[in-house]
């Protein structure tokens, strides 16, 4: 096959990318990424020279560029967006202009050369806030958005279902939760306070830490992206989550356990506006149609990924500063 990857260079694109290749060795890959502060080309250092492997710099809203890539594509997977609810609070332009305007320039561009298959990567915050209580969320579960990010994503789920209803375009979505693992930008939560600590800095936990967030490895999201690609049903939406619901407060003690510091480590801060209370995903349609099932435990996870970050300073310092 032959797919462009749009955001590679970001965190769940730039671990996809390292998953495909080293499962589908023999299919070409191009990686589309405009290389804002959330992509990084080292996060790909280690396949730089596989003849496999295409970098372009470019914007998924430059109608030209994106057009003379999709030629001859198979597949066109889509995780380029902005996606940090702090930054759309201060700002919502560039959510809705990459978010919303960029989805619609690459399901043009997938119409308009023969109907490429498209999966696009969306998230748990289009439903909304959940109680402490109520059922998780499924792919039945109505779009209530309550961050200018998570509305310019549920703008851009209704883009790419309304190709598929009014185009035929082969379409798939999948809503996930929480990632985390290798390669994540150290301004979200699990890296920010694991560099913080081995910088000997406080981990700033906001209000209480009582918000609950469903955690799922990156490399299980991915394992249940190439799933749907291959058995999904077109047309159809899948969520994936990682069965491992976890308050701010149980992350930030479980990472202080790890790197053998104290909860004076602990500094509370004013608490995020509009901040969601819980996410939860419910992913038995996946693993009922599919086959999904997270294979990493949160605990072991963690474990694994604090340790890359203690192993790769050379990576996150930069970035800090």
């Amino acid at each position: 096959m032959k797919l462009l990857v749009t955001g590679g260079a970001g965190f769940i694109g730039s671990n996809f990318i390292h998953y495909w290749l080293k499962n589908y060795p023999v299919d070409q890959l191009v990686n589309l990424d405009l290389l804002t502060y959330a992509g990084n080309l080292d996060n790909l250092k280690d396949i730089e020279s596989n003849t496999n492997y295409k970098f372009v710099k470019g914007d998924i809203t430059d109608e030209e560029l994106v057009n003379s890539l999709v030629k001859g594509l198979d597949l066109i997977v889509h995780f380029a967006a902005e996606s940090h609810v702090d930054r759309s609070i201060k700002n919502s332009a560039d959510f809705i202009r990459t978010n919303v305007e960029g989805t619609r320039v690459l399901l043009e561009a997938a119409k308009n050369n023969g109907g490429i298959r498209f999966h696009h990567i969306s998230t748990d915050e289009v439903f909304g806030s959940l109680g402490p209580h109520d059922p998780k969320f499924n792919e039945a579960t109505p779009y209530d958005p309550r961050s200018p990010y998570s509305a310019s994503k549920a703008a851009s789920d209704h883009l790419v279902r309304a190709y598929f209803h009014t185009y035929g375009l082969p379409i798939t979505i999948s809503n996930c939760s929480n990632n985390y693992g290798p390669y994540q930008h150290p301004e979200k939560l699990i890296p920010l306070f694991v560099t913080n600590l081995i910088e000997n800095k406080k981990v700033p936990v906001y209000g209480e830490g009582k918000n609950i967030r469903d955690w799922i490895h990156v490399d299980d999201h991915n394992r249940g992206v190439d799933l749907i690609i291959k058995k999904g049903k077109i047309g159809a939406t899948y969520c994936l989550g990682g069965d491992s619901e976890k308050t701010n407060l149980e992350i930030t003690q479980m990472i202080l356990e790890l790197m053998g510091q104290g909860e004076e480590m602990i500094e509370h801060v004013a608490d995020r506006l509009g901040h969601d209370l819980r996410y939860a995903i419910d992913f038995s349609k996946a693993r009922r149609e599919l086959g999904f099932a997270p294979q990493i435990a949160f605990a072991a996870g963690l474990k694994e990924t604090a340790a890359w970050y203690q192993a790769n300073k050379w990576w996150w310092e930069k970035i800090k500063k």
